[in-house]
């Protein structure tokens, strides 16, 4: 699907990054998802759970760096998002502008307008 990675912990435990369409109307934009979870197919398997279908990690491009791990460590569900980089890579002012999300920010469907 899209570029992604994973980093095995010394507790034997992974932590995935995939970068994922938005799913947005337009569809505009790519989002980063961070994923804890035993391992690759279960964290795999806990995106497809929550309506991703699509997702498949293929090699190891772009693995998750030390400040993503300890983000989603530190996280209650282990699963977080933020705004990909429009370039595909991220510098140190732009990963400040924005915060790491929960997953059902992500998910969460807009309200009807009357």
């Amino acid at each position: 699907m899209a570029a992604g990675g994973f980093c095995k912990l010394p507790t034997g435990s992974v932590v995935v990054a995939l970068e994922l369409p938005r799913p947005t109307a337009d569809g505009t934009g790519c989002v980063r998802v961070l994923v804890h979870a035993q391992n690759r197919a279960r964290a795999l398997t806990r995106l497809r759970n929550l309506g991703m279908r699509a997702v498949y990690l293929r090699g190891n491009g772009s693995p998750p760096t030390p400040d993503e791990i300890t983000a989603v460590l530190h996280h209650p569900d282990g699963l977080i998002w933020r705004t990909a980089p429009d370039n595909g890579v991220a510098t140190a002012p732009e990963l400040m502008q924005e915060l790491w999300h929960p997953i059902r920010a992500l998910l969460r469907r807009p309200a009807a307008t009357p």
